[in-house]
C-alpha cells in the first residue's frame, strides 16, 4: 500500500485574515450610513447646533441656528463660534471654552444674551461638548427667553409690594448691599437685573438714604379702615417716586424708592453728591406730603418724619447704614415729628455712651465702681459747717469719672436707681456716723441724700431708711432726704404716706431745686417738709453787685419769709461769691452751699473741716 491517503484530499481551512476585507467594507458602510443619519438629524434638528473645529471655527451649522440668529446657516461657516454666542466677553467663560476645545475639559454650559439680526434680544443657554470619536466639538444653543421672562415676572412679584407697586424690603436690601460693594464685573451678565454701573460706587463713592415714616398713619387705618389706608399708602408712594425722579442730582435710572413695611418707606441715593442733595430731597418729600390727598371722596392730610444719612460707601455696611437711619428717624420723631433730621455722629456717640452706661450700671454697683463725695452745707450766720450733701460719682472703667447728671436719669429709667440709691444711703449714713465717732466732742454733721421718686414707688423706702439707720447707728435727725419739688408737690397716697412716716421717724425732708417746679405754695403747708433748698437760678441773680436784680432779691426774700412762717429752714444753692453770701445772710437765709465754701470733696477732706475755723463767708 502506498502512503497516500485514501479518499479525497480536503484543503486546509482558510486563514481568518482572508475575511477582513469583507468585514471592513460592511463596518465602513454602517458608519457611513450612521454618519448620513447623523448629518441629516443635525440639519433638521429643532435645537440650534454647530460643529466647531479645535481652532474654534464653525465647520457646519444647522438651519435652527441660522433661524435663531436671523441668518442663513451657510453664512455661519468659517466664523468664530465665540463671536456668534459671545463666549469671549468674560475671562472665566472664555477659559472654560478654550479648555473644551483643547480636550482638557469634557463640557461646559453658560447663559448668554444674544442679538437677533432684526435687533431684538434673546436669552440662550449655550452648551459646548466634544463630539465622540471626532476632534471637533458640538455647540448647542437653546432659546430660554420665555423661561427668563417668566422668571423675571415671578421675581418682580416677589420683589415688589402689592399695595404700592414699589420695590419691597427684600429688593431694597439687595440693591443696598450691591451698592456698597466694590465695583466688580458680575460673575455672569445674566445674574444682574440692573446695569453694571448701578452696582458700583459710580462717580462719587458716596451713598445716601432718606428713611421715612408717616406720622399718625395708624389712626387712619383704625378710623377709616385698611382699604383707605392702602389707598393712602399708594398715593404716598406716587409722590415719593415723583420727588425721587425730579431730584436735580439724579443720574440715569433715578433713585430707588421702596416700601420697607407698614408705613415706612426709603429712598436710596446711589452716587450721592453730598449732604445737601439728601437734605434737599428730604425737604421736597415733606412739602409733597403736606399737600392733602383726595382718595375716593376722602380728603386726608398726612405728615412724615424723615431720618437722613449720607456718607462714603467705602467701609460702610448695610447694617450700619440702617442703624444710623433708624436712629435718626427716632430723633425726628422725638423732636416733634413732621420734620427731617440729619444723622449727627456726636449725638449718636452720646446715645451709644448712654446705652453702654445703661447696660453696665447694675453690675457697677456690685463691682464697687461708685464713690461718694461731699459738699459742705454752711451756716450763713457764723460760717460753721452744719452738714454735707452726698454726691455720687461713677468711676467708669471706660469713660472715667462721671458726675450724677450722666447716669442718674438712666438709673431712674431702668429702675437701677433703687439699688444704687440704697447703696448711697447706706454709705452716706455709715460715713456720717464715722465722722461722729472720730470727733465726739464736735457738733455732729447731718448728711443730706438725694432720693428719686421711683425709690418711693418701687421700694419700701421707709423700711430701707429704718434698717440702714439701725445698721449704722446714725440718729434719724442727722439724716436729710432731698426730693425734687416736682416729685413732692402734689404727692398723694403712697409717696405722701412714706414722707410722713419718715418725718415721724425724725428724718428731715428737704425740697430740692425749690422755685422751678409747681410752686404750689398752698400745698406746701400740708407736706411733712423741714427744709427748702432754693434753686441756684435765684442765687445767680445776686452775682452782679453793680447791676443787682431787685426782682430776684424780692422773690428770694418772700420765699425765705414764707418758709420761716411755716417753720422751715432755707438753704441757698450755688453760692459762689462773698457778695451773694452777704445778701443771702441779710435776707435771712439759713444755710448756703456752693463753690465759695467748697466743691464736693472726699470724706477725708470733710474730716479736716470738722472743728476747724468757720469757712469764709
Amino acid at each position: 500500500m502506498s502512503g497516500t491517503p485514501e479518499g479525497p484530499v480536503h484543503p486546509e481551512p482558510a486563514e481568518t485574515h482572508t475575511a477582513e476585507p469583507a468585514l471592513t467594507e460592511r463596518h465602513t458602510g454602517r458608519e457611513e450610513a450612521e454618519l448620513r443619519d447623523y448629518r441629516a438629524a443635525f440639519r433638521v434638528a429643532r435645537l440650534a447646533m454647530a460643529l466647531v473645529d479645535r481652532d474654534g471655527v464653525v465647520v457646519a451649522a444647522n438651519d435652527s441656528l441660522g433661524a435663531l440668529l436671523g441668518t442663513e446657516a451657510g453664512a455661519l461657516r468659517e466664523q468664530a463660534a465665540a463671536d456668534l454666542v459671545d463666549l469671549a466677553s468674560d475671562g472665566r467663560t472664555w477659559h472654560a471654552y478654550r479648555e473644551v476645545l483643547r480636550g482638557r475639559r469634557s463640557r461646559f454650559r453658560c447663559t448668554r444674551r444674544l442679538k437677533h439680526a432684526d435687533g431684538r434680544s434673546l436669552w440662550a443657554e449655550v452648551t459646548v461638548a466634544p463630539v465622540p470619536g471626532d476632534r471637533r466639538v458640538l455647540l448647542s444653543i437653546a432659546d430660554i427667553s420665555d423661561r427668563r421672562e417668566l422668571q423675571a415676572r415671578l421675581r418682580h412679584l416677589q420683589m415688589h409690594d402689592p399695595v404700592t407697586r414699589l420695590p419691597n424690603r427684600t429688593l431694597f436690601f439687595e440693591r443696598l448691599a450691591a451698592a456698597l460693594e466694590e465695583p466688580a464685573a458680575p460673575r455672569e451678565p445674566h445674574e444682574s437685573y440692573e446695569s453694571y454701573e448701578s452696582y458700583g460706587y459710580g462717580r462719587t463713592g458716596r451713598i445716601g438714604l432718606c428713611y421715612i415714616d408717616l406720622d399718625g398713619f395708624k389712626a387712619v387705618n383704625d378710623t377709616l379702615g385698611h382699604r383707605v389706608g392702602d389707598r393712602l399708602l399708594a398715593a404716598v408712594a406716587g409722590r415719593l417716586t415723583e420727588c425721587a425722579d425730579s431730584d436735580g442730582y439724579t443720574r440715569s435710572g433715578g433713585h430707588l424708592v421702596a416700601r420697607l413695611g407698614g408705613d415706612e418707606f426709603a429712598i436710596l441715593v446711589e452716587d450721592s453728591t453730598g449732604t445737601e442733595q439728601l437734605t434737599d430731597l428730604a425737604r421736597s418729600v415733606l412739602d409733597a406730603l403736606q399737600e392733602p390727598f383726595d382718595l375716593a371722596g376722602q380728603r386726608l392730610s398726612v405728615s412724615a418724619s424723615i431720618g437722613v444719612v449720607e456718607r462714603s460707601g467705602r467701609g460702610t455696611t448695610a447694617t450700619a447704614l440702617m442703624q444710623a437711619a433708624d436712629t435718626t428717624l427716632y430723633w425726628a420723631k422725638a423732636d416733634g415729628k413732621a420734620r427731617w433730621t440729619l444723622f449727627d455722629p456726636e449725638r449718636n456717640a452720646h446715645r451709644m455712651t448712654r446705652q453702654a452706661l445703661s447696660s453696665t450700671l447694675r453690675p457697677a454697683v456690685e463691682d464697687g465702681e461708685f464713690a461718694l463725695e461731699y459738699q459742705p452745707l454752711v451756716d450763713l450766720a457764723d460760717g460753721a459747717v452744719r452738714g454735707v450733701e452726698a454726691l455720687v460719682r461713677w468711676h467708669h472703667p471706660q469713660f472715667g469719672p462721671l458726675p450724677p447728671n450722666r447716669f442718674i436719669g438712666i438709673a431712674e429709667e431702668d429702675g437701677s436707681i433703687v439699688e444704687l440709691g440704697r447703696w448711697i444711703l447706706r454709705t452716706a449714713c455709715r460715713q456720717a456716723r464715722q465722722w461722729q465717732k472720730d470727733h465726739p466732742r464736735e457738733r455732729p454733721l447731718f448728711v443730706s441724700v438725694n432720693v428719686a421718686v421711683r425709690q418711693v414707688w418701687d421700694s419700701d423706702l421707709v423700711a430701707d431708711v429704718a434698717g440702714i439707720l439701725a445698721e449704722t447707728g446714725l440718729a434719724p435727725h442727722l439724716l436729710q432726704l432731698e426730693l425734687t419739688e416736682s416729685a413732692v408737690m402734689g404727692s398723694a397716697g403712697r409717696p405722701l404716706q412714706a414722707l410722713q412716716a419718715l418725718s415721724d421717724m425724725g428724718v428731715r425732708i428737704a425740697i430740692d431745686d425749690f422755685g422751678t417746679g409747681y410752686s404750689n405754695l398752698a400745698y406746701l403747708s400740708r407736706l411733712p417738709v423741714s427744709v427748702l433748698k432754693l434753686d441756684g437760678s435765684f442765687v445767680r441773680g445776686f452775682q452782679d453787685e453793680e447791676h443787682a436784680n431787685a426782682a430776684d432779691e424780692l422773690i428770694v426774700e418772700a420765699l425765705v419769709r414764707l418758709a420761716h412762717r411755716l417753720g422751715l429752714t432755707v438753704t441757698a444753692e450755688c453760692v459762689e461769691t462773698a457778695g451773694q453770701a452777704s445778701r443771702l445772710r441779710r435776707i435771712g437765709c439759713d444755710t448756703g452751699q456752693g463753690w465759695l465754701y467748697s466743691r464736693a470733696v472726699t470724706p477725708e477732706r470733710i474730716a479736716e473741716l470738722i472743728g476747724t475755723e468757720p469757712l469764709p463767708a
